[in-house]
């Protein structure tokens, strides 16, 4: 079986960690089958007009097209244009992937709206279905709603012509279900990184650990911070390891300093995937304070490395914490998670490290994900 994906994110020019996660993903099913990956990427300093890069290593053959973006101010006349050069750089990578890998018996689109947009053209010009697979909280944080009409009309067009739709958890394809973008959905999870790795020894109690993008209305680090400052009035061993950047960053140092928290609290800026494990395995807790996720690789990655988590109900975090390996509170609920924060540490000897990653590793392991995303492939062809 050969499968074409077509995803909006993923790794590289512009972000090389963005979609890291379906990359994974695409990697672990390319154990099973032949992965071909056409990634469409605008750059904005790129001198030339479209630029090829090729890469076919761990399982899959990578190729991608980048394009000159424009930078028009005029925002109808620049997405126009970078919606013509976009065509333009898919089909140039869409010719080369008949050339040298043969034709596709299935194409998956990852993430809306132009991968769609380009399999479900050539789906209808070469009589081959495609899917559509989606992470993004658009669904879940009001955004889709919020978005034009005849916009949400296109997006169901699309959908409803997928032969499937893929959902990286119930909760997000609950969303696509309730937008009335598809009425069933198959769950593939994401891959946990770190079960390869040596089990790190418990940290030292009260050291908890966020990783977060810096966007509080998203990942509300504010919210810890201010349960931080309460909890640590009853236990002064507690302090705070912030992983990430974004443009929220200045905002909570001032909360920091403002909390008379400066010397209990570090923000280490964005890591390399390998660094942030580093660290993690250091560390007691993590953290997951979000307001909406649709996954949560960050809580399956501590849990794979030994570490209790304090997560919210926001969608992503349900679909691994259990009684043995964390605990779960209501979104924006700063009381809850400091007396949370407390108990972890006055327990913390009670958390087993092997157990705790004994409940991702059977579920959320390369294997695993691989052999589903292969099932879910394979139903669309039978």
């Amino acid at each position: 079986m050969h499968v074409l994906l077509l995803p909006k994110w993923y790794p590289g020019r512009n972000d090389p960690q963005l979609g890291d996660f379906i990359r994974k993903q695409a990697l672990a099913a390319g154990g099973f089958m032949r992965m071909s990956v056409l990634h469409v990427e605008g750059v904005r300093d790129q001198a030339e007009a479209i630029l090829e890069e090729l890469t076919e290593d761990h399982g899959a053959w990578e190729l991608a097209v980048r394009y000159r973006a424009s930078q028009t101010r005029f925002s109808p006349v620049r997405k126009a244009v970078n919606l013509w050069r976009y065509w333009q750089a898919g089909m140039l990578g869409w010719r080369r992937v008949l050339r040298e890998r043969g034709m596709p018996d299935l194409l998956h689109a990852y993430i809306m709206i132009r991968p769609a947009v380009l399999a479900w053209r050539l789906s209808r010009k070469h009589g081959m279905p495609f899917i559509i697979a989606e992470q993004s909280s658009e669904y879940l944080d009001g955004s889709f709603a919020g978005k034009p009409a005849l916009v949400r009309a296109f997006s169901r067009y699309l959908f409803r012509r997928a032969k499937a739709v893929i959902a990286v958890s119930a909760h997000l394809g609950a969303a696509l279900k309730a937008h009335r973008l598809c009425d069933r959905f198959t769950v593939v999870p994401n891959v946990v990184p770190g079960l390869d790795r040596p089990l790190p020894a418990r940290g030292e109690p009260g050291q908890f650990m966020m990783v977060a993008d810096l966007v509080d209305r998203t990942k509300n680090v504010s919210g810890a911070l201010h349960a931080l400052a309460s909890a640590r009035e009853r236990d002064g061993r507690l302090s705070l390891t912030v992983i990430g950047d974004g443009p929220d960053r200045p905002l909570l140092e001032r909360i920091v300093h403002d909390l008379g928290l400066v010397g209990h609290v570090r923000f280490l800026g964005r890591l390399t995937n390998a660094q942030v494990l580093d660290q993690m395995g250091a560390a007691f807790s993590v953290i997951i304070n979000s307001n909406v996720e649709t996954f949560s690789v960050v809580t399956g990655e501590a849990l794979a490395q030994g570490k209790p988590v304090i997560a919210t109900r926001c969608g992503g975090p349900e679909a691994f914490i259990t009684p043995e390996n964390g605990r779960l509170i209501e979104p924006r609920d700063n009381a809850a998670l400091a007396a949370a924060m407390i108990e972890f540490a006055s327990m913390a000897g009670a958390w087993d490290p092997a157990r705790i990653r004994g409940t991702v590793g059977d579920r959320f392991g390369t294997e695993a994900v691989g052999r589903s995303l292969t099932k879910a492939y394979v139903d669309c062809l039978t």
